[in-house]
């Protein structure tokens, strides 16, 4: 019953069968790792990860740590067979009710519980053992004698008869007990490696997940970048429109008014020549000569054509504009001004960002503290005692970032303390000298830094130090690398912002952030989503 009730406990709520490469989440809940990396997997879509047993929920798809206790328990309980767990040997002479036997004679073929052991024969061919059902499995098929012997040149078990008259005559032979220790030392070195290869598989696995994880997290972010910026280009491109819009809108009006007054003026002018012309028809008409000569203002009869040249000359008749001789220049600008964006996005002048910069402790050296975030390298007088490693730099109060850049454009910002500021600030080869002058960031080929030393600024690469004409003004600066091109810049974060240096070089190895400090700390800053590089 408590062998059922174990193997219960040892069944996945997914698959409902015993664990395979057990593993287990942040609320304590173990699952195989087959079925719920396929359960994860189905709430990527949506996004909202949970337990399947508990549906307590994460933020983001939880991390699977390998339950290293299941497993060994799971290895322990498969190598036990279920029946020989659940069943057990009763003694063979006890017919009236079963009893649990304690041993077995291998000569008699028997069980026997602790009556009838005490009263077994003690003779020699009498052998005892463990209790077993298999009891003929020990003995010779041949010879029907007990195996108490192996023979190492045809790996079998023979008894002793086999080793004078049967076919073993002659092979060299060992105890059971000899050959058994021999093969479980061999089995325990195969063990033991194959444990090493399961443990560096699963340090694999472990490293592909997280790579994968990142993977992940980067397409995401990349995919918010490419949304925000195609969302800031549609509402630029819709603030040109309706700019472009309103002044056609504004010219179409304007153009209008003046149209309609023009046609008004005309409209008046036609209806006094309507007038003249019906008056001078009257006169055509009439017979008596006496009342057409004697019409008085005989002046308004002049020719109408003459009069109309008389009017134009006051400038009432202007010939209006075409309707394509719309003003354009407003127009034109604004067209431009699209152009301009689109050509900005093409040249890469906005920078993605900021680089997220961790430091690694494992490089610093023993006379610079690191804050609990990586974030603060601050130098000290109390030696940190970290272990000596290759990699952990000697002396000059330096560190470096846990991970290099191979490619893109990244920026960063850093900020120095108020009492002394930060000393040394760039980037560096990983395969930099740990140790004597040659390791100091700027004094060798593998380094490129900005250094500031009494209120001014110098850059250093190979040991050539530029001194740079500007004066500091701020604490803060921002180092922006452009990997495929080659150039590594430094820029004061003043009002406004401002270039100091560029680097230009064919950069041959990852370049990781360098740090030296001195009499201070250097803080590592945050940054704007989008950057857009001074010119």
């Amino acid at each position: 019953m408590a062998s059922a009730d174990l193997r219960d406990e040892l069944l996945c709520s997914i698959c409902l069968s015993t664990y395979t490469d057990p593993v287990m989440l942040r609320c304590g809940h173990n699952f195989c790792r087959m079925c719920i990396d396929q359960a994860l997997d189905t709430q990527d879509e949506s996004g909202v990860y949970s337990c399947p047993d508990c549906r307590e929920e994460f933020p983001e798809r939880p991390a699977l740590m390998r339950n290293f206790a299941l497993r060994n328990i799971m290895e322990n309980f498969l190598f036990i067979p279920p029946t020989q767990m659940e069943s057990r040997i009763c003694c063979t002479y006890c017919v009236d009710s079963p009893v649990p036997a304690v041993r077995s004679c291998l000569h008699c073929e028997a069980s026997l519980c602790d009556k009838h052991l005490r009263v077994h024969s003690k003779s020699p061919e009498h052998v005892l053992s463990d209790p077993s059902t298999s009891l003929e499995k020990r003995k010779c098929s041949v010879h029907k004698k007990i195996l108490e012997y192996y023979c190492t040149e045809d790996a079998a078990c023979i008894c002793v008869s086999c080793s004078f008259i049967g076919k073993h005559r002659g092979h060299q032979v060992e105890m059971l007990n000899k050959a058994s220790e021999k093969k479980k030392k061999r089995l325990k070195n195969v063990l033991q490696k194959l444990i090493t290869k399961t443990e560096n598989t699963d340090e694999k696995v472990q490293s592909l997940e997280e790579r994968r994880r990142k993977a992940q997290e980067q397409a995401v972010g990349k995919a918010k970048r490419v949304t925000a910026l195609c969302t800031d280009i549609r509402r630029r491109v819709d603030d040109l429109e309706k700019k472009v819009l309103s002044e056609i809108s504004r010219q179409e009006k304007e153009e209008s008014l003046s149209l309609s007054a023009l046609i008004h003026q005309l409209e008046i002018k036609k209806d006094e020549l309507s007038r003249k012309m019906r008056h001078i028809e009257e006169l055509c008409n009439m017979t008596d000569p006496l009342t057409v000569l004697q019409e008085p203002d005989t002046g308004d009869l002049c020719d109408p054509e003459e009069e109309g040249g008389d009017e134009d000359t006051g400038g009432h008749d202007k010939q209006p504009h075409d309707g394509d001789d719309l003003d354009v220049a407003v127009i034109s600008h604004t067209l431009h001004t699209l152009c301009d964006v689109i050509s900005g996005i093409r040249s890469g002048i906005y920078v993605e960002g900021p680089a997220d910069i961790l430091l690694d402790v494992n490089t610093a050296a023993n006379n610079v503290h690191i804050s609990d975030d990586l974030k603060i390298a601050t130098e000290t007088r109390e030696k940190q005692n970290r272990p000596e490693t290759a990699e952990r730099f000697q002396n000059n109060s330096q560190v470096i970032s846990q991970w290099g850049f191979t490619s893109g454009q990244h920026y960063w910002d850093m900020e120095g303390s108020s009492r002394s500021g930060w000393s040394m600030v760039g980037m560096c080869y990983p395969s930099i000298d740990r140790r004597g002058r040659q390791s100091l960031i700027g004094f060798n080929i593998k380094s490129w830094i900005l250094s500031r030393c009494n209120n001014q600024y110098s850059v250093v690469h190979d040991s050539k130090q530029i001194w740079l004409p500007h004066k500091i003004s701020s604490d803060r600066v921002r180092i922006h690398l452009d990997y495929a091109a080659g150039q590594l810049s430094f820029y004061e974060l003043c009002d406004p912002i401002r270039h100091l240096h560029t680097f230009t070089a064919a950069f041959t190895e990852p370049l990781h952030a360098a740090l030296c400090v001195c009499n201070g700390s250097i803080k590592i800053l945050g940054g704007s989503r989008r950057w857009k590089k001074p010119s």
